[in-house]
């Protein structure tokens, strides 16, 4: 199933949408234009049923196929950017200064709408195509927040499947593998309370600095030292803040940062350890530290049949030498996990050729990607039976 003619027609024009919601980003639930954009391009592309609000501002449309009676095929796109500064240059660069899209959800969106108007112009399949347009992936829990507003059971989704750009994969390939594919993750907020002083005189304080400092390396220990070496697993403080001066001993500080895994068992065991050192360097440092925890979402799971359906399809298109069948698993997180524990499915990686990584200000969707990305979505659904 190479690229057919139909879709390197809509292709050009998908770039063009794609550029206009790079120039004008939104952020987690605050999406009224992108949102009503994609309800608009729905409808007139005919799909057969559109609704809005679903968890609080994700869209979702229906196709029905010509072919008879089928599978309901879930497809799904992330809608939301980065509170990021652009630095790409580019003519069609953010023009809301600190948001951007950083990670390439414009492309997902964007060719999860030209999917979806050639599948409502063909309808060459059996059964129905759901497309989601989910808000909130970066850190709101969105796929969660459709979930509980019942998306799998208001449109019957059977099997449900997604995409992601990757930097580092050429343009015009694939990257997948049968299970564990992205980490699941948490994130940690860590307040230090002592007793400011002098820095000269740090036996009258209780020095924050020193126990957060402590806490730092006791943390990484714990990957070090008590998970299975064979357990993918990874803690990382990503702030540390504390004082503004350099001879006053400050009575506060703030950490934050993550845990990451593989396995939803070494999250849980990495979450129980995370609040036994923050209590033990509290106690050995006599200061009061406070941890507050949420999980972002589960490891992302390819179950096995629907991973060789995506593998399929995507060597139809790409060819074989083009797709990875055995990529290695990797740190990042995606709350597509959550929809994978509700319905089986599988994940991919489309390749995004040597771009900046992405969540990186000079980072921009390749459009050379999008003939193939919608392809792929297409073809899933196509050849589903």
């Amino acid at each position: 199933m190479p690229i057919n003619n139909r879709i390197a027609e809509l292709a050009e024009e998908v770039a063009v949408w794609r550029r206009d919601l790079h120039a004008n980003p939104e952020l987690l639930y605050d999406l009224p234009r992108t949102s009503t954009l994609v309800a608009e391009r729905l409808r007139a592309f005919g799909v057969d049923r559109v609704e809005t609000g679903i968890g609080r501002v994700g869209v979702v449309g229906v196709i029905e196929g010509s072919r008879g009676s089928g599978p309901t095929i879930g497809l799904r796109a992330d809608m939301d950017a980065l509170p990021i500064l652009e630095a790409t240059g580019k003519t069609y660069a953010s023009q809301s200064p600190g948001r951007m899209h950083a990670c390439g959800h414009d492309g997902h969106t964007a060719m999860l709408l030209g999917a979806a108007c050639y599948l409502a112009e063909t309808r060459n399949f059996a059964g129905r195509a759901v497309v989601v347009f989910q808000p909130a992936e970066e850190g709101g829990d969105g796929a969660r927040e459709m979930l509980e507003a019942g998306l799998m059971e208001r449109f019957g989704i059977e099997e449900i499947y997604g995409l992601h750009n990757y930097p580092g994969v050429p343009v015009g390939g694939f990257a997948i593998r049968q299970g564990p594919l992205m980490a699941g993750s948490n994130q940690f907020h860590i307040t230090i309370t002592g007793r400011a002083g002098h820095a000269a005189w740090p036996h009258d304080c209780l020095d924050v600095v020193h126990a957060g400092s402590q806490l730092v390396v006791a943390l990484q220990g714990i990957v070090a030292r008590t998970v299975d070496p064979v357990g993918a697993a990874v803690i990382s403080v990503a702030m540390f803040q504390a004082g503004n001066t350099f001879n006053i001993l400050p009575d506060k500080a703030e950490l934050r940062g993550t845990c990451r895994a593989l396995e939803p068992s070494v999250l849980d065991f990495l979450e129980r350890r995370l609040l036994e050192v923050v209590e033990g360097v509290g106690k050995a440092c006599g200061v009061e530290i406070a941890l507050s925890s949420f999980r972002d979402g589960p490891p992302t799971i390819n179950k096995p049949r629907q991973t060789e359906h995506a593998l399929s399809v995507a060597r139809e298109i790409a060819g074989a030498a083009q797709v990875d069948a055995t990529c290695p698993p990797v740190m990042g997180s995606e709350d597509f996990g959550y929809m994978l524990e509700k319905r089986p499915g599988a994940f991919i990686f489309l390749g995004n050729g040597d771009s900046a990584r992405l969540h990186n200000p000079a980072y921009d969707f390749d459009d050379r990607a999008i003939p193939f990305g919608m392809s792929w979505l297409a073809g899933v659904v196509e050849r589903r039976t």
